[in-house]
């Protein structure tokens, strides 16, 4: 049962970046893309990242939104965006009811003609009936990866880590290591590096990626110090970079955010070892779960029906990382708080015609 408790006071004060970043990181919902550093990525990469915030006793912060608001092209207005948010006991239906309310005015204040929320809940029914109650509405596009897979961390050894793996991916890992494959740490010097790799994955692969300044922006906000909430990893052969990917660790879960190879010595499996290796850099963090983020958006029988007979969109992903163990699982996705309907509706006619949100984010 959802609790209604005594409602919180929104006094007006300002939150430190300190205080939001101690909340965000300690609370069971909260998410890299609600950090103050996400905010200051997409405030450089046309977004205004705006706060939103809810008080509750001894004004003491019970709920928090990161929001993006941008302002699109073709003069259609702007957008209100929350990331895997508001962060927010979503048991405390009092709590999420005042955390959701302060988005809607936010979006309002900035004057976006709609509030879309993507929240860091799995997909059931009982969520469903919650959002609803909150007014909003699903839409038919997600900007954040709908399903995924989950890789439990949470064991006595690493080894056991392994043994939850398919045997062809445990023998790819070990084929790395024999071959002479290493891994190292990376910093904002290699994000030329890595933004070669992406661009040759992404002609590969066919995909779009961001520019070069997003992943050098990335890198400076998210990797520098030894508590740096992110990492670089770069797979080597004879110093010859052959594979990158970033992972972040936020509280106990950790992301495969991006990912990168080049076209030479894949037959030496590179990009096997980076993900084990990000898997204990994760573990020694204190993650207990590893989140592959993104496989095709299909039920688990759906998705070992095809694998091996699809590769379009995001299959062949999808058969690199099922290798890995681990759980499907799927997000409730994006929903829309609809401020103006003639944009909306506008908006929604705009994307039709490009096939894209627009959003990016």
């Amino acid at each position: 049962m959802r609790s209604r408790q005594v409602p919180p006071r929104a006094r007006p004060r300002e939150i430190s970046e300190s205080e939001w970043d101690s909340f965000v990181s300690h609370h069971p919902h909260g998410h890299i893309l609600q950090t103050q550093a996400w905010g200051k990525l997409k405030a450089a990469h046309g977004w205004r990242a705006a706060r939103a915030s809810v008080f509750g006793d001894q004004n003491r912060p019970v709920g928090v939104a990161l929001t993006l608001i941008r302002t699109l092209p073709y003069g259609l207005g702007k957008i209100a965006y929350v990331p895997r948010g508001p962060v927010v006991n979503w048991d405390n239906e009092t709590h999420v009811e005042a955390a959701v309310y302060t988005i809607y005015r936010l979006a309002r204040n900035h004057g976006a003609f709609a509030a879309v929320i993507e929240p860091d809940l799995l997909d059931t029914p009982s969520d469903r009936h919650l959002l609803e109650r909150l007014k909003l509405q699903p839409v038919d596009f997600h900007v954040q990866p709908r399903r995924t897979i989950w890789v439990n961390l949470d064991v006595d050894e690493d080894v056991d880590i392994l043994a939850a793996m398919k045997p062809k991916t445990r023998y790819n890992i070990g084929l790395a290591k024999r071959r002479g494959v290493t891994v190292r740490t990376g910093s904002v010097d290699d994000a030329g590096l890595f933004y070669a790799m992406m661009r040759t994955t992404a002609e590969r692969d066919a995909f779009a990626i961001h520019p070069l300044s997003y992943y050098r922006d990335f890198l400076d906000l998210f990797t520098r110090g030894a508590d740096a909430p992110a990492r670089l990893l770069i797979a080597e052969y004879r110093h010859e970079p052959l594979a990158a990917l970033i992972v972040t660790a936020l509280g106990e879960r950790a992301i495969y955010l991006y990912g990168a190879s080049a076209n030479s010595h894949r037959e030496l499996m590179p990009t096997y070892l980076l993900q084990w290796e990000a898997m204990l850099w994760a573990r020694r963090r204190g993650c207990k779960t590893y989140d592959m983020w993104g496989v095709p958006d299909e039920d688990e029988a759906t998705l070992e029906a095809n694998f091996e007979k699809r590769n379009d969109g995001l299959w062949g992903v999808y058969r690199f990382k099922r290798g890995f163990g681990g759980q499907v699982v799927r997000h409730i996705g994006a929903w829309v708080y609809v401020l103006s309907p003639l944009r909306w509706w506008l908006f929604n006619r705009a994307r039709a015609l490009r096939k894209s949100t627009g959003l990016n984010a």
